[in-house]
């Protein structure tokens, strides 16, 4: 393996570029194109990446402080000199056969120590299933968008397996604690047990081998994982083995029995913490970065500051009793989550007790709700800025992109910041609303505030290949209706992913708009007009199907609406209408949607059961892949629709046949001129969910259907009037 490496007398800074790793990278991305780049190595800038561009004897050089940095002068090079973009949800990778050379060195670092990215949610809602390639893929990406602090904690219950095993306890026991492998984040975060399970042991053993790839991949860019430690949460039998322990009950308030914690103040808190990272270290190594949310949407016993110092000290003791380097990386999320606890005294405590060098903490969602402005930048403890933007993985248009446009940079070189060390990405979910995650990660390489209008321009012209003056009036109107969401936890949704009912809007299913509807619905016009010029742009048929499908979505409240006042008004021809025109849209939405792989819920769940090895394993995979997307839970589940989408199959498969069912009883009861029992729906759906959840009958493919144009153009067709005349 040859290394290039270049030493800085003076300078704690040296490169280390991966030639042969860079090589490979570049010919993943560009396949037959990388002899025509050049790899070498450069020294940082005052201790922080740096790329260069450069040309020579027809050649592309790229020059970074690592292989990260190369890979960021790449993306730079294909998105500002052949116009190409990379991401999730369509790419356009047009390469001239003669590459454009580089007239002017270009040379950019960054102003950020740290790029951060993942939320322990995202591992679960979006990445549950993946497989090594495509891992492979999200890691190239994180390389080129210059991410190089990634929360890396894939297959860390085999480690845990191999602590507990260590001291006595037994695979029942441990059965009755390991969550199945769609609600690990929530397991990892210590709010439930077993929920999903019980989890299977090639499971384990798998995906322990698959964080190995993983983390050699991101340390091979010169990325620093981040990975776990202890925070307290024992299996259940725990009490019972060892009965002295300072054990206690806590109730994340989800409808899920009791999880056991581990006070820090007992003395076998060090030695687990301590046991579970050496185990770590020695199967997976560290880059000496632990993160540890002790109380993540729980309430600590008391507000007592003195117990919150000396619980924040034992919990990093913990750590740094197995390694003196250890630096503790909190989510910020519960000083937003439970504000009311966490006020400036108890904040102080839990964060003051630890070393400023030895802690970061991640202001998680600061595109929103940013806590560090009102904590005197967590009281000098360096932290990151954060967009969370996405809930639950749900799919909806939406984002504040002027916000993520100029909020980082102008909290960079505000004096009150204080320590702001980096920016990241923390979203529950990924693989949507791309536009805005590209637009979030410009600003990387910068140290100034963005021009959004102009931004969202050059990004339709790389995104389809090429300018059109359509596209770009509609990317303006999206900008300036979804993409400047409001406060709201992620986007709005839709009623029909909603448990039948005659509201406009449920817990967990919120309708409401943050703009004219009507504005949306003439970007689709636009995009609808350009059509017939971008239709080969892999990027433009999927923003053309999730513009439609954002206009299909909004229009089904006020036609839900008309429904509900035709019932309410004894109506039977108009309720006929309407209840037919509403089962109809959702099939048309379906059929849109099983146009794009991105939207498919027969992906889902067969990437769910090609983890397992036996019937049984992939029977349980595809119940953990059902349900976390619908009841979340059981069939009382108060999460129920959290995780909600609007993808092919769950829409006709699912949310269809409630509303069928709900529309029966009411016409029922119309027919009969009585009223409507609620009771006895909510039995009979509750009990329909829970057998479509526990059903493994191979009826959702994973092969799209039709054309994405064409599904288009017909909807177009047939609602554009009658939407426009709904508003």
């Amino acid at each position: 393996m040859l290394v290039f490496i270049i030493g800085v007398f003076g300078l704690n800074a040296y490169a280390q570029v991966d030639q042969k790793a860079s090589h490979d990278f570049i010919e993943r991305v560009i396949p037959g194109r990388s002899a025509s780049f050049i790899v070498e190595a450069i020294s940082q800038d005052n201790g922080k990446d740096a790329f260069e561009l450069d040309s020579r004897d027809g050649k592309i050089i790229l020059r970074g402080s690592n292989g990260l940095s190369v890979a960021a002068a790449l993306n730079y090079y294909l998105k500002n000199y052949t116009f190409c973009d990379i991401g999730w949800n369509g790419t356009n990778l047009k390469l001239p056969a003669s590459l454009p050379p580089v007239s002017n060195k270009v040379h950019k670092s960054t102003p950020y120590q740290y790029r951060y990215y993942l939320n322990y949610c995202t591992f679960n809602y979006s990445m549950a299933w993946w497989n090594w390639e495509r891992w492979q893929k999200e890691i190239d990406w994180m390389a080129l968008n210059g991410i190089n602090t990634p929360l890396a904690i894939t297959g860390e219950e085999a480690v845990w397996q191999d602590v507990y095993k260590s001291m006595g306890f037994a695979d029942k026991e441990l059965a009755a604690f390991f969550s199945g492998p769609a609600y690990f984040s929530w397991f990892w975060m210590g709010n439930i047990d077993a929920w999903g399970g019980p989890l299977p042991q090639h499971w384990m053993d798998s995906h322990k081998a698959l964080q190995k790839k993983i983390l050699d991949r991101e340390r091979s860019f010169g990325m620093k994982p981040v990975l776990s430690s202890f925070t307290g949460h024992v299996p259940p039998s725990f009490k019972d083995r060892f009965p002295k322990a300072k054990v206690k009950k806590t109730n994340w308030d989800a409808g899920f029995p009791d999880v056991y914690i581990l006070d820090p103040d007992d003395e076998m808190f060090e030695t687990i913490g301590k046991k579970y990272i050496e185990a770590q270290t020695k199967e997976f190594g560290t880059d000496h970065l632990y993160s540890a949310d002790t109380f993540n949407e729980n309430v600590p016993p008391t507000n007592d500051s003195t117990y919150l110092d000396g619980m924040s000290k034992k919990v990093f003791r913990s750590m740094t009793v197995a390694d003196p380097k250890a630096v503790w990386v909190m989510q910020g999320w519960m000083f937003h989550y439970n504000n009311k606890f966490w006020q400036p005294q108890q904040i102080k405590a839990l964060l003051n007790a630890i070393p400023n060098d030895q802690m970061i903490i991640l202001d998680l969602y600061s595109d929103a709700h940013p806590v560090w402005n009102r904590t005197d930048a967590y009281y000098g403890k360096p932290w990151i800025w954060n967009m969370l933007q996405n809930f639950g993985g749900n799919i909806s248009l939406f984002g504040r992109m002027r916000h993520v446009a100029a909020d980082p940079a102008i909290a960079l070189h505000d004096p009150e910041s204080k320590n702001m060390m980096g920016i990241g990405l923390a979203p529950e979910g990924i693989e949507q609303n791309p536009a805005l995650f590209e637009l979030m990660l410009e600003n990387v390489w910068r140290n100034t505030p963005i021009d959004a209008d102009e931004w969202v321009k050059d990004y339709a012209r790389r995104r389809y290949g090429q300018k059109d003056s359509r596209a770009g009036e509609a990317w303006h109107i999206l900008l300036n209706t979804v993409y400047s969401g409001g406060l709201t936890e992620g986007g709005p949704e839709s009623i029909i992913v909603a448990r039948p009912t005659m509201r406009p809007t449920i817990d967990r299913v919120l309708t409401k708009l943050n703009y004219d509807p009507k504005e949306l619905v003439k970007a689709w016009s636009l995009l609808i007009a350009a059509a017939g010029s971008l239709e080969k742009s892999d990027g433009f048929q999927y923003d053309l199907v999730d513009v439609t499908r954002q206009v299909l979505a909004n229009y089904a409240t006020p036609l839900q609406q008309k429904m509900v006042a035709a019932y309410k008004g004894g109506d039977k021809n108009g309720f006929k209408k309407y209840s037919t025109a509403f089962l109809q849209l959702m099939d048309d939405m379906d059929a849109l949607l099983s146009t794009r792989k991105d939207f498919l819920l027969g992906k889902w769940i067969n990437e769910a059961r090609a983890n397992g090895i036996t019937d049984a394993e992939k029977n349980l995979y595809e119940f953990n892949a059902r349900d976390l997307v619908t009841l979340w839970g059981d069939k009382e589940s108060g999460l129920r629709e959290y995780s909600n989408r609007q993808w092919a199959g769950l829409i006709k498969g699912y949310y269809k046949p409630r509303w069928e069912l709900y529309f029966s009883q009411l016409n029922k009861a119309m027919a009969s001129n009585t009223p409507f029992d609620d009771k006895v729906f909510d039995k009979q759906v509750k009990d329909w969910e829970w057998q479509w959840v526990n059903k493994h009958d191979n009826a959702y493919p994973d092969a799209i259907k039709g054309d994405a144009i064409e599904q288009a153009e017909l909807l177009f067709a047939k609602y554009n009037s009658i939407i426009q005349q709904s508003y």
